[in-house]
């Protein structure tokens, strides 16, 4: 699979909400650019870290993916609804590195802003 083919089919996977897991290394990496960073390591440590994310996703639209060889940038747009009912929408940059058919390394950049805020 080239590196196009491997990012959509994950993103495909996320959006349909089954399979994605098959499509990461299990040295995966994972860095989430939001304040603060948050650096993972490891398939079961990003598995247990977006568990959550991952079970709001209502749905996922792929605005477009630059590739350059073994490296991609989504621009991805999710709709996202919480266990208590409320929902909104998320712009997403996420980067990728892909070796072989899996994701070796993701990195994301959004805006925190409109997702919820936990009880002080």
């Amino acid at each position: 699979m080239t590196t196009r083919e491997t990012v959509q089919k994950y993103l495909d996977a996320v959006a349909q909400r089954a399979g994605w897991e098959d499509l990461l290394a299990d040295g995966v990496t994972f860095t989430s650019y939001t304040s603060p960073v948050k650096h993972l390591a490891g398939k079961p440590a990003y598995l247990e870290a977006t568990r959550r994310f991952y079970a709001t996703v209502a749905s996922l639209n792929v605005r477009d993916i630059v590739v350059d060889g073994e490296r991609a940038c989504a621009l991805t747009h999710y709709a996202l609804r919480m266990p208590n009912g409320a929902s909104f929408t998320s712009d997403v940059a996420e980067v990728f590195a892909v070796r072989n058919g899996r994701v070796e390394s993701l990195a994301i950049y959004f805006d925190s802003a409109p997702y919820p805020k936990p009880p002080s």
